[in-house]
């Protein structure tokens, strides 16, 4: 993996880069479509390509039961499964795994858990999170970490840090001795964690800078329930300490005006279920603000979805149709509204990008958010 930064802005630290695998070349920052299965819920790979993504994230823990290492290892990994020709992002499953705290039992060496499928008991660890991860051949490979919850302790983050770090080294030493499956390369981003302490955050950077230097970086354990000032504070403190030439992942943000947000604070590249999830729930994202097409008011409006946007389904569907949809439980109503917020932060995306490089993007940022945020 290569990353080359081209730009930065002249008044936040929002940048552009461009990011290159063996699978794709693209400019940053860039948002991933969260394909936790394999696939992106009501919406084919096709439609992806269409809109212009090359990057989907897959998870571990998810592909590890279905369809599981054998199905992977056979076919050469999850792009040949999948037939997407475009790069991949697997997060190591600790985030599933710690989610489920009734469900798991951690020790220094991993975890023991349940699985949410069938109750069936599984030891998860450094090596083996790495070994999954090679076997689905993710473009790039994230580390095993331990999140902990929010709130917690500062006596739990501490723990819980400590233990992250170590089996970080853990991943390290076997990725080291255990080179790429296929034929592509694995870049492989450690996590920083320390929850919302301030001193455990930056312990977390000087600890993993003090390793070695790596691919990229991963920001893990926000976005779980604190003040968005807070992760915005903790955000913008890390970037301060990170390598300018390396990328910077924002694990699981966010909706658009958090991302925005992170943007103007360094960050680079993003993953999260919002525009898939709440597209399937009848919310969809536009630049005059949140639209819930299950409203009554749209009932008897033929105007197009909508005139701003910028995918084929928001010009030759109505809101009353695409309503009536949603109205009588046809598939089709999910597939649209995931089609359209999809394209929405690809095209927020890229108007992000334009903003930086003319410098424009603190101005633009500012007016935008508001309205992005506003229920129509």
């Amino acid at each position: 993996m290569k990353f080359n930064l081209i730009k930065k802005d002249k008044f936040t630290k929002s940048r552009v880069g461009i990011l290159i695998t063996d699978h794709a070349s693209m400019v940053t920052p860039i948002f991933m479509p969260v394909a936790t299965k394999g696939a992106i819920q009501c919406v084919s790979k096709h439609e992806l390509e269409n809109i212009g993504y090359q990057m989907i994230l897959g998870n571990a823990y998810h592909l590890y039961f279905y369809p599981g290492l054998e199905v992977l290892y056979k076919i050469q990994g999850l792009h040949t499964f999948m037939n997407w020709h475009q790069s991949i992002l697997t997060d190591s499953g600790g985030y599933q795994i710690f989610s489920m705290k009734k469900l798991n039992e951690i020790t220094e060496d991993g975890v023991k858990f349940r699985s949410i499928f069938n109750g069936s008991i599984h030891f998860f660890y450094p090596e083996k999170s790495m070994k999954i991860q090679r076997i689905i051949g993710g473009d790039l490979i994230m580390a095993f970490d331990d999140c902990p919850p929010y709130p917690c302790s500062y006596i739990e983050a501490k723990k819980s840090l400590i233990r992250t770090h170590i089996w970080l080294k853990r991943c390290d030493n076997y990725l080291n001795n255990n080179p790429e499956i296929y034929n592509h390369k694995q870049s492989f981003f450690p996590i920083i964690h320390g929850s919302v302490y301030s001193d455990l955050r930056q312990f977390s950077v000087e600890t993993v800078s003090l390793l070695k230097e790596y691919d990229g970086y991963a920001i893990g354990g926000l976005s779980l329930g604190e003040p968005q000032e807070k992760t915005q504070y903790i955000t913008n403190l890390i970037t301060d300490q990170l390598p300018e030439n390396k990328p910077r992942y924002l694990m699981g943000v966010g909706n658009p005006a958090n991302i925005l947000e992170a943007i103007s604070l360094g960050i680079d590249m993003f993953d999260c279920v919002i525009p898939t999830r709440n597209g399937r729930h009848g919310l969809l994202f536009t630049w005059q603000g949140i639209l819930n097409i299950k409203n009554s008011k749209w009932k008897k409006d033929f105007s197009c979805l909508d005139e701003f946007g910028s995918s084929y389904v928001d010009k030759i569907y109505s809101k009353s149709y695409v309503r009536h949809l949603f109205s009588s439980k046809e598939n089709l109503a999910q597939q649209i509204a995931t089609i359209h917020n999809l394209a929405f932060y690809f095209n927020l995306m890229k108007t992000a990008r334009e903003k930086i490089l003319n410098n424009t993007f603190l101005h633009w940022k500012q007016s935008i958010i508001p309205r992005l945020m506003h229920r129509l």
